[in-house]
């Protein structure tokens, strides 16, 4: 049986991390070894920072929440207990959203939350 070499994978496998250390700062970009060690630590910080990025973007929308809350005579805590009691199901997400872009619609969600916790 002929016996199989492995230059073709080492050469893509290296190649495809080359590829991706494009960019970094001096002999990460350029030597595989360095580049690889740096590759593997990028790829590390892009999972970590795929799951900080829902708490960070939970917590902005609930800042703004409690601001625009807080200016209609409010607190989060008492209105977000409103709305569950009022059964409004909406997401903090678009809460976040009203609250920036649509004042009227908001205060009408706040209304409705003093209403329910009476």
């Amino acid at each position: 049986m002929a016996r199989i070499k492995g230059a073709m994978m080492t050469r893509k496998r290296r190649n495809k991390v080359l590829k991706m250390a494009k960019g970094y700062w001096g002999s990460k970009s350029k030597h595989f070894k360095m580049a690889n060690q740096q590759v593997m630590k990028s790829l590390t910080y892009a999972y970590v920072g795929r799951r900080l990025k829902k708490r960070d973007f939970r917590q902005l929308w609930i800042t703004r929440i409690s601001a625009a809350v807080k200016m209609q005579g409010m607190n989060y805590s008492t209105f977000m207990h409103g709305l569950k009691a009022a059964g409004v199901e909406i997401n903090r997400k678009m809460l976040a959203e009203l609250a920036v872009n649509n004042e009227a619609a908001f205060a009408q969600l706040v209304e409705m939350a003093k209403k329910a916790n009476a």
